[in-house]
């Protein structure tokens, strides 16, 4: 009987369970309010900004917190730090989460190939992969970034390569379990194409550890992007990017610790909520937690 009302009750019914089902976890609700919060500045940071963001008033250089219109103060310039960090926002999303976006869809596409494929494609894909795991990925996303070029559009380039090769193992990984199953020996059986297969029945059921790991990922990716921005190979000064204002108030931690605390905590807020947004994603498609949940 309850499931039959809950089944009338329609896309209302759906939306009262979800919320249910996210205030019971508290971690997911922190974090997705956390991520609401940033996103929500992202989209009218010009209108929640109380100054504009690159204005340079070198008379009130280093002003403190609650210091008039000044919530948050002022940095080395005297611009303000609350309007900046609410434009940087917009720099912490772009970075966190497209280079997750195309760093899935390269590695997701070699991994479901080798995987699927096998043989010598497989050996091919696999041994690329383990040549560019044997270099740290902040080295290597340092020494891309020198090479190209200090901007943000190197920052994302450098940023994707690291990250292709951990998304191919695991979608290989897997696929290799997947392709195993009756349905897909059943697909075989009916004469269905390789392509077919791969994207109709394989793909669907590689997206639960795809979409987990993405999460965990895109929360490195805001620690990632950062340190490359605090290094000076991220988007250049004036640009009100959360690393370049750690950086640059760096230099005044003794006088003016408030200039770089502030964008560094922001940096680590960003990154715990999608963290906790993974943690919660892959406890809930985990097979034995959803066994021991009914």
């Amino acid at each position: 009987m309850t499931s039959l009302i809950e089944h009338q009750a329609g896309p209302a019914g759906k939306g009262r369970r979800a919320l249910r089902g996210v205030l019971a976890n508290p971690s997911l609700a922190i974090g997705l309010g956390i991520m609401a919060v940033i996103v929500f500045a992202a989209i009218f940071a010009d209108w929640l900004s109380p100054f504009d963001p690159l204005r340079a008033n070198p008379l009130e250089r280093y002003r403190g917190v609650f210091s008039g219109w000044n919530i948050l103060g002022t940095d080395e310039l005297g611009r303000d730090i609350l309007s900046r960090l609410i434009h940087g926002t917009r720099y912490a999303l772009l970075v966190a989460i497209l280079p997750t976006v195309i760093a899935l869809f390269i590695g997701g596409l070699l991994g479901l190939i080798s995987g699927y494929v096998g043989g010598f494609l497989d050996t091919v894909i696999m041994r690329f992969f383990d040549i560019m795991f044997a270099f740290p990925g902040i080295l290597l996303a340092l020494g891309i970034s020198a090479a190209l070029g200090p901007g943000l559009s190197s920052m994302i380039i450098a940023m994707v390569v690291v990250t292709v090769p951990a998304f191919g193992r695991i979608i290989r990984g897997t696929v290799l379990g997947v392709k195993e199953e009756v349905f897909v020996e059943a697909a075989h059986a009916l004469g269905f194409r390789d392509s077919r297969i791969a994207l109709r029945h394989i793909l669907p059921n590689i997206l639960g550890p795809a979409i987990v790991y993405g999460t965990l990922q895109t929360g490195r990716n805001v620690i990632l992007s950062s340190s490359l921005s605090f290094l000076g190979l991220g988007p250049q000064a004036p640009s009100p990017e959360w690393g370049l204002m750690l950086s640059s108030g760096r230099v005044a931690l003794a006088t003016a610790a408030h200039v770089a605390t502030i964008p560094g905590l922001a940096i680590v807020l960003l990154a715990v909520a999608f963290n906790l947004v993974g943690d919660s994603a892959r406890d809930y498609l985990d097979p034995r937690f959803n066994k021991q949940r009914t």
